[in-house]
């Protein structure tokens, strides 16, 4: 990808099969969100938006911390409030391209993934993680209740397990994460590369309009009443359905044969 100054923060990959690979690489302060990973952050995701190529993001970390939250010493030095705003809109922002990209967006999670960290991994579309991740929404214990983190995680768990998260601050290990619905796979640490690649072969071998159409309208229907969800769902798989991809992957199905986009 082409350089840019928040470069040294976050690395950014992308492999010939258009799958696109986001490092948090400050592994001594644990990957905190602070403004310059923010930064490197939203610049990955608006080039992956603008690859009409690309088939799918990965969001992992350097280190033994996925990502611990925000850079809490850099929001100290800056105590007023029309920072903290202009923050977490920056950070709400980053939230907000993960859920609009078109393609699949997995969180790779090798340690501890705390506060916004937690929101990180809640936000994106599909998690894998290590035995030894942890996750947690612990600013409470500092006097701060995890309002945006709460709104992702909120969206993947049932209310209350959601709310006594936010409330107590204790973390939940993996395995209880994957129960609880906010990690898909949990895997030792020396699988978790291949798993999240049998993960990806499973996205790439699926028509990219199809994985498009059906993102977004998860999404959508998720905010609205069951009416309307069914109305937009009915909508998207009638426009699914007349695509190309879905003719011919019907039409392979009858004559009992690979479709050609799969070939």
């Amino acid at each position: 990808m082409n350089a840019d100054p928040t470069d040294s923060v976050m690395l950014h990959e992308r492999d010939a099969r258009g799958v696109h690979r986001f490092t948090l690489n400050t592994p001594r302060s644990f990957n905190v969100l602070s403004e310059a990973m923010l930064a490197a952050l939203q610049h990955g995701l608006d080039g992956v938006a603008a690859d009409d190529q690309a088939r799918a993001v990965v969001i992992g970390a350097a280190g033994k911390a996925f990502c611990a939250g925000h850079d809490l010493k850099e929001m100290r030095a800056q105590p007023d409030q029309a920072y903290y705003q202009a923050l977490f809109a920056r950070c709400t922002r980053v939230m907000l391209a993960i859920r609009r990209l078109e393609v699949p967006v997995v969180a790779r999670v090798q340690g501890l993934a705390t506060a916004a960290g937690c929101q990180l991994v809640a936000q994106c579309d599909l998690a894998v993680a290590a035995h030894e991740a942890r996750f947690g929404v612990n600013g409470i214990d500092v006097g701060l209740f995890c309002a945006t983190p709460g709104v992702a995680l909120s969206r993947n768990l049932l209310p209350k397990q959601a709310m006594e998260m936010l409330l107590t601050g204790e973390f939940i290990d993996a395995d209880e994460a994957r129960a609880r619905g906010l990690v898909n796979r949990v895997v030792a640490a020396e699988e978790l590369d291949a798993e999240v690649e049998r993960l990806l072969v499973r996205l790439l071998d699926k028509p990219k309009e199809a994985l498009a159409m059906g993102k977004a309208l998860f999404y959508r229907q998720l905010e609205t009443g069951v009416e309307s969800a069914y109305q937009l769902a009915g909508q998207t798989m009638a426009c699914n359905m007349a695509h190309p991809v879905a003719q011919e992957g019907v039409q392979a199905f009858i004559d009992k044969r690979a479709p050609s986009w799969r070939r």
